[in-house]
């Protein structure tokens, strides 16, 4: 059994140190100046990096849900969220790697593509439901018409 770590103890105890001495026992037995001197051990780690298959799914799912709200560039959110899914999808995968973060914006990404490919297609769905209905188009053509004859004839441009 062995003494005290501080204070006195039997004379032969390796762990004996004297009051006043550094009090800490030392796994690394170096010394310096007839002291015992701590080491102390550095670990250095790189910090974790983002996935970038997950940010550019994010960049594409936002631009894409952006495209399919301004109507006419609905076509180019649809094409948009497909890439989107798809770096998503490649973006959880490097997630599980070891070093590698980002599943949250992968699946945000993901999320974000996901909504623009299904509001896309129920727009395209809406479109070609309404062209196929005769009755739908000629209210159109009939409206078209109507503005079309509201128009002045002429249109007078100041000059400076």
């Amino acid at each position: 059994m062995s003494g005290p770590l501080t204070g006195p103890g039997r004379e032969d105890d390796p762990h004996r140190v004297e009051p006043g001495a550094d009090d800490r026992r030392l796994d690394d037995h170096r010394v310096v100046d007839d002291r015992p001197v701590a080491v102390e051990e550095r670990v250095v780690t790189k910090p974790a990096r983002t996935s970038a298959a997950a940010a550019f799914a994010l960049a594409v799912g936002t631009a894409a849900f952006v495209c399919v709200l301004i109507v006419i560039l609905s076509p180019v959110g649809l094409v948009l969220g497909i890439i989107g899914v798809i770096l998503g999808v490649i973006g959880l995968r490097a997630a599980r790697r070891w070093g590698i973060t980002g599943k949250g914006v992968a699946i945000a990404g993901l999320v974000l593509s996901g909504l623009a490919i299904v509001i896309s297609i129920a727009f395209a769905a809406g479109v070609v439901t309404v062209l196929n209905n005769d009755s739908a188009v000629e209210r159109i053509e009939q409206q078209v018409d109507n503005m079309r004859d509201q128009l002045p004839s002429t249109v007078e441009v100041p000059q400076p």
